[in-house]
This record gives structure tokens, C-alpha cells and sequence, in this order.
């Protein structure tokens, strides 16, 4: 088995089409075909189901794919360790995030990274918790910052960054805002809750919270962005539990303490694959991160 055939197969797999894949990879589509077709006979197992508009991974196929990609992240990293060595660090530094992270400033801490590796390639994504863990452990990012959804495992290891109670926001001419008091999730029952996507971390928090307290509720209005989930609550359609920072994003919102969370409390981490497998790039990220020093280097680019 050779590594470019596991290279051909991620790519049909991430494209679902063996044109595009081929042109993405700038080999023809007959070399493709006939490499893919290679990789199915040593493996005795077809990869794909074709159709004339699409390919689709077999159960064969999804299987193979998880240990490509994790083959073809220790390669790399391997081929970044060894310029490392050398003294340079290039290569690609893949990072996920979930929106409004708090313990960490991302945009700071990537444009401190660039001014100090110039040569590394910044590559980022954002999605929720679970499918960055995911994510991480499949070998597909470097690092992520993230709520911590699991224990460490032998794929998966995390670096806290901080914890924060849950607050409730509602609009000022909300009953709640009239008490001005902690509440529980008792106190909650019946509301209208906005909240995010199930994946998210404020989401998960909020649902262990109520879990834990026994209270049933029913999220009516789901969304994917903060600044959304803010205007709902800022035109009284229901309130929101989050991460207590979310409270100085919008000043004009009632926030209220939120007690009974008990270990439910929001914490952030940066997410790793085993200190073995972590390249290069994402210890240089982590270790900046700890130190914080995000000032621009003295002989990196100055600002205009």
C-alpha cells in the first residue's frame, strides 16, 4: 500500500467525485481510477459505490477512512517534526473552534503565531464541541479549543483553559428581570429557551445542568451563531443559559446567576491528539498560548 493511493482515496472520499478529486490533486482521472482501483484489490474490499453524479464510501470504505487520515496526519507531522529539527517550522497548522471560546483569543493568538512562523500554513474551521473532538482524534486537526465534551482518552488529550459558571440572559421587561434574583431551573419551567445546536458546548452544558436538576425543557428556537441567539432574546421571543462572557456581548440583556449547576460548569479546553502525535505546529501554538506573549515579534511585520 503506498501513500499516495491512501491520499487518492481521502480525496475521492472528501470530494464524492473522482473528477474533482482529480483535479484538486492534479493527476488525471483514469490515474486516479486505476490507483483507487489498486487500493480495492489489496484490500479485497470495494471502497465505494459510484453512480454517474456521485461516489459514496462502502461500510469497507468509512472504515478505511478513519486510519487514512490518521496515517496521513503522522506523515506529515513526521515530515514538520524533522524541519523542526532544522530549525524551521513549516507545514499546515489545522485549528477548529467553537465560536465565542472563552480562556483563549483566537484571532490574537493565530496572527501572533504567523508573525513568529511565517512559513506555516494557518488553516480554520468552526463547529461544534463534539465534532471537533472528532475531529481531532480522527487526526483531521491539529488542535481545537473547545468545551470539554470527554475524558482524555488514547487518542484524545486536553490542556484546560478555564471554567465559567452558566448565567441566564432575558430581555429587561422579562418577569425575571423584575426579581433580579439567582435563579434555578426550577425557576425556569414552562420558559422559552433559545439556545444553540446540541453539539455545542454552552448547549451541553445547560442540558447536563437541567438534567441533573431533574427540569424538562424545550428549546423552541435552536440557532448556530451567537449574535442570532442574542437578537432573540433582545426581542423577548425567550431566554437564553450561557457561559457567563456571553453577558458582555450585549449589554442591554438582563443576566441573571444561574445555581444548582453543581459540576456542570462551563470549561474550556484546548483539544490534542497523544503528545506523540501532536506536530509541531500545535505545540508551537500551545506553547505561546501558556506563555502569552502575543505582542508582535520585534522584527516581524509592523503595522501600517
Amino acid at each position: 500500500m503506498e501513500l499516495r493511493h491512501l491520499q487518492h482515496f481521502v480525496a475521492v472520499a472528501e470530494d464524492q467525485h473522482f473528477t474533482r478529486a482529480a483535479e484538486r490533486l492534479l493527476v488525471s482521472q483514469s490515474g486516479l481510477s486505476a490507483s483507487i482501483r489498486a487500493l480495492e484489490r489489496e484490500l479485497r474490499a470495494p471502497l465505494f459505490v459510484r453512480t454517474t453524479r456521485r461516489v459514496t464510501l462502502t461500510e469497507a470504505g468509512r472504515a478505511l477512512l478513519v486510519e487514512a487520515e490518521r496515517i496521513l496526519a503522522q506523515v506529515r507531522s513526521a515530515h514538520e517534526a524533522v524541519a523542526a529539527v532544522q530549525g524551521v517550522l513549516r507545514g499546515t497548522l489545522s485549528l477548529g473552534t467553537e465560536q465565542c471560546i472563552a480562556g483563549v483569543h483566537v484571532a490574537r493568538l493565530l496572527a501572533a503565531f504567523r508573525g513568529r512562523h511565517p512559513d506555516v500554513e494557518i488553516r480554520l474551521r468552526q463547529a461544534g464541541s463534539g465534532a471537533l473532538a472528532d475531529e481531532v482524534a480522527a487526526g483531521r486537526l491539529d488542535l481545537a479549543f473547545a468545551y470539554r465534551t470527554r475524558a482524555d482518552t488514547d487518542q484524545l488529550r486536553s490542556v484546560s483553559l478555564t471554567g465559567e459558571p452558566m448565567t441566564v440572559l432575558c430581555h429587561p421587561g422579562h418577569r425575571l428581570a423584575a426579581a433580579a434574583a439567582v435563579v434555578s431551573p426550577d425557576d425556569l419551567t414552562g420558559e422559552v429557551f433559545v439556545d444553540f445546536h446540541p453539539d455545542w458546548g454552552p448547549r451541553r452544558t445547560t442540558d447536563a445542568a437541567f438534567a441533573a436538576a431533574g427540569v424538562r425543557r424545550t428549546v423552541a428556537l435552536e440557532v448556530n451563531d451567537v449574535h442570532s441567539l442574542l437578537d432573540l432574546v433582545d426581542e423577548n421571543l425567550g431566554i437564553a443559559v450561557v457561559p457567563r462572557h456571553f453577558r458582555h456581548k450585549r449589554p442591554s440583556l438582563t443576566a441573571l446567576p444561574l445555581k444548582g449547576t453543581g459540576e456542570t460548569e462551563y470549561e474550556t479546553v484546548a483539544l490534542l491528539p497523544p503528545e506523540r502525535a501532536t506536530s509541531p505546529a500545535a505545540r508551537a501554538l500551545v506553547t505561546l498560548l501558556e506563555t502569552g506573549d502575543l505582542a508582535p515579534p520585534q522584527d516581524g511585520p509592523q503595522a501600517t
